[in-house]
Formats: structure tokens, sequence, C-alpha cells
């Protein structure tokens, strides 16, 4: 998803348009493939230190010490890191931009740093994960918007990074509600590994509850988008009302009654089913633009 979205906001938001950009065809596939490797590195430290929850809470899942050593495993994390990292590198200097080499660093330590540490606080984990999800769509408006800004683009430079910011706000809002979803649903394996997750600090069922409460926040954000930018467009109106606000107001209605794990998975589900079309709205607004 990463990946897809990346491309989408090359392809489908700015270059449709003209906007002046820095990275041709071979840039963004690098941009790609440094933000992915870095992910797919904290994917695999993140399993490392979550084998003993993962027993309990999805044995049937288990990757490390079972299809792959956890020595293998650490040796992944470092090769992915340094991939990432040093694709990052090379990226920043093809640009002319080397500063933003140390936006590959710090997202690999916050990573890390996420899945020995913070993951285990309340609340911070959550939100420091989604907005390193967020971070993974500005990051192609920092390389593609920033460096090639000038008097006379100025201000359509810094409409279509607010397109981006908006879009990695949506981002950040869905993750952290999954991230909840998620913590509900993991609970007694979290508990056991002596986590202190929302749901462990005031309980399942209230935090089942604040979190139907949060899911009203990016509900009402898209509604108001829909009534204010959209309402003239009908096939963005149908698109985000069929693919967003329906499943959102679906999810809200789930998690009230949710009981048991298998409805918090098919709620962690949903939030990735409107993740998903959320990105792929891109592809609509050119429409919403040119009309």
């Amino acid at each position: 998803m990463i990946a897809l979205v990346q491309f989408l906001i090359k392809y489908a938001l700015l270059e449709p348009f003209g906007v002046q950009v820095s990275l041709d065809a071979l840039g963004i596939t690098l941009l790609v493939i440094a933000t992915v490797c870095i992910a797919a590195a904290g994917n695999i430290i993140n399993d490392i230190n979550d084998v003993e929850t993962d027993f309990i809470n999805k044995p049937h899942k288990i990757v490390i010490g079972k299809s792959i050593s956890e020595k293998t495993a650490y040796n992944l994390f470092i090769l992915f890191n340094l991939l990432g990292v040093g694709v990052g590198f090379y990226l920043s200097h093809r640009i002319n931009r080397a500063p933003f080499f140390s936006i590959f660093v710090i997202i690999s330590i916050l990573l890390y740093i996420y899945s020995t540490y913070l993951k285990s606080i309340i609340l911070i984990g959550n939100i420091v994960i989604s907005a390193l999800v967020a971070l993974s769509i500005i990051i192609v408006g920092v390389f593609e918007l920033l460096p090639s800004i000038s008097p006379n683009n100025q201000q359509t430079q810094l409409i279509f990074f607010k397109v981006i910011l908006d879009y990695s706000l949506f981002a950040f809002a869905i993750n952290l509600l999954r991230e909840i979803v998620k913590d509900i649903e993991d609970i007694d394996g979290d508990y056991k590994a002596g986590l202190n997750t929302l749901p462990i600090a005031i309980g399942r069922e209230r935090a089942k509850y604040i979190l139907s409460v949060l899911s009203f926040i990016p509900l009402a954000a898209i509604i108001h988008y829909i009534i204010s930018d959209l309402y003239k467009q009908p096939l963005a109106v149908s698109y985000f009302l069929i693919f967003i606000v329906g499943p959102l107001v679906y999810i809200i209605i789930k998690t009230f009654g949710a009981t048991t794990k298998k409805d918090m998975h098919h709620i962690s589900i949903m939030y990735k089913f409107v993740m998903l079309f959320g990105m792929l709205s891109l592809l609509l607004y050119k429409f919403v633009i040119l009309k």
C-alpha cells in the first residue's frame, strides 16, 4: 500500500496537472524502494520482538522460529535497513538535497524504538507508528515539490503539498484507529507480555467505546470534505459515500456490538479497506480539479 500511494501521488495527482516535480521515473522508483525497504525492516524487528505475544495472539501466523531463524530475521532486518537508508542517501544527493537523507535515518530509528520500547507505552506507540505511516505519504511531497519551489510556482506547489498533507492526515487517523483495534484484539498476549496498551490500562469495553467515538472524527472530516468540495461532482461523491463513508459508518456500528476477537479482527480488516480506497481516491482528483 505504501508503494501504491507513492506512485499514485506521482502519476495520478502531480504529473497529470503539469506540476513541477524533482523526481523522474527512476527517482520515484528509488523513493518507493527506500521507503518499502525501511518499512520491511520495521516489520521484521517488530516480528522478532513480538514472538512471545504472537504465540498467544496469532500462533498460526508466526514466522520467526518456524519458517526462519531469529538470526536470519536479524540479518534481514539489517539488510533491508542498509538498503533503504543507502538508496535514500543516493536519492537525496541525486536531487541535490543531501539533508533529506536524515528522514530515512529518523524513520529507521523510530521503527526500531517503536518495536523495542514505545509499543509498550499506552497510546504513544500507536501515535508514533501512525505518524510514520503518514510520513511515508508526506515524503513524496518533500522530495517531489520542495526542491522545485520557485517564486513563480510557489502557490501551485503549496496547493498540491496541502493535498498530500490531507491524505497523510487521513492515513494517520485511520491507522491510529486500526492500531487501537489491534490492541483490543491482542489484549491477552499483550497483557502476558507486560505491555501497557489502551485496552489493558482502561479495559476492553472502555477502549472499544473510545474507539467508536474517535471513529466519528475521520467520518465527520470526510463528510465535510464532500459537502464543501465535492458536492458538484457526482462521481466523486458516490465514490466517497460508497467506499469511505459507508464502511466507516459500518465500522462504528460494528464496534459497538463487537464482543469477540474475531469481531475485532474483522473491524481491523475494514479499516484496511477504508485506507486502501481512501488512497485510491487519488485517481479521481483530476476530475475534481478540472471541473
